[in-house]
């Protein structure tokens, strides 16, 4: 059998392997909900998702960060009310202004794509469905493999600082397992989405407590590796105030892919973030942790725990709306930017 049949059959099994585990955590979303619903002004039908990839691959070509940085917004979107990209909206007291989102980025990439698809197809695409689509071809474009991705998530209207209460980079593992738990997400699905950490950095003021007065010891973290330890301490130094910042996945050759080298990270004394160190160590998931370090599917049980966690609370049917424009809700007429200041109530 010639080679592009052979990737072909193997794209249709996993995708079907897909669809059988995703029926378990959705059965509201679809796979390829806008097949057919997508026409442009000369009636032709337009594929949305390939009109995604392709945005995400010319941003990619000249800006590799946009992977991690997709895949902490729809980590962040999804962590709060649900994927409904209230994340993205520009309102007073807003998700954005939240301390945990003021370092998220790629606001404009995601209305990027939004106008393009408006301009195509008007109130068709939704920006909850935008940014799912986005953070799966921006983690294929880091050489991961391919998962679907399912849609028709409809976009919430209310979004508020207050909401927000994700995970700290120093939770104890416990109640991280907890938080996950409560959106739905098991142990084993935290453990692959911490893998996200893979790409990215981490600045100072995430980490410098375990440099220099680990929990009030007046020592390093001891879990540290101690060559790493000297590292970020120079990178770092104490009472400066630094905003330089790390690669969380510290092997040099590997930080800008979506892989498994962070287990491999941590298993070694190299995880940045207190979290990340204490995935290796914590008897709930230093197993899992190993197992995934030596074995060959993290690509794999990566896209499935990236299925699930687009599931999360989403906003189907009549919820929401399909915004025209993602920073702000439309209007009673159906227009974007009306009185945003009504969603307060």
């Amino acid at each position: 059998m010639e080679m592009p049949r052979v990737a072909a059959a193997l794209a249709l099994a996993l995708s079907l392997i897909f669809v059988n585990m995703a029926s378990q955590c959705s059965g509201q979303l679809q796979f390829g909900f806008y097949n057919g619903k997508c026409k442009d002004r000369n009636g032709f039908q337009r594929n949305v998702e390939d009109i995604v990839k392709q945005k995400v691959k010319a941003r990619f070509s000249t800006d590799t960060t946009i992977v991690a940085a997709l895949l902490r917004m729809q980590f962040h979107d999804c962590f709060v009310n649900g994927c409904d990209a209230s994340i993205l909206l520009d309102v007073p007291n807003g998700e954005k202004t939240a301390p945990p989102n003021l370092s998220v980025r790629g606001y404009d990439f995601i209305e990027e794509i939004k106008t393009e698809i408006e301009n195509t197809c008007p109130g068709v695409v939704s920006c909850a469905d935008i940014i799912v689509m986005a953070t799966r071809d921006a983690v294929v474009e880091s050489r991961t493999g391919w998962y679907p991705v399912q849609t028709g998530r409809r976009d919430g209207r209310v979004s508020s600082a207050q909401n927000v209460k994700l995970p700290s980079p120093s939770i104890p593992i416990p109640q991280a397992i907890a938080a996950f738990n409560s959106k739905r997400l098991s142990t084993i699905d935290m453990v692959y989405l911490l893998g996200g950490h893979s790409v990215g950095v981490a600045h100072c003021g995430l980490f410098q407590n375990r440099l220099y007065d680990f929990k009030n010891t007046g020592h390093p973290d001891p879990t540290m590796n101690t060559t790493l330890l000297k590292t970020l301490q120079t990178l770092c130094p104490q009472n400066s105030g630094s905003t330089n910042s790390a690669n969380l996945d510290q092997d040099p050759l590997k930080s800008s892919s979506v892989d498994k080298s962070y287990y491999e990270q941590i298993r070694l004394g190299n995880g940045i973030l207190e979290v990340d160190q204490q995935l290796a160590l914590d008897s709930n998931t230093r197993f899992s942790v190993a197992r995934i370090a030596e074995s060959n599917d993290f690509s794999f049980q990566f896209g499935r725990a990236m299925i699930k966690l687009g599931a999360v609370d989403v906003k189907i049917g009549k919820d929401g709306e399909i915004r025209k424009r993602c920073a702000a809700v439309n209007s009673p007429n159906g227009n974007s930017g009306g009185n945003i200041f009504n969603i307060f109530g």
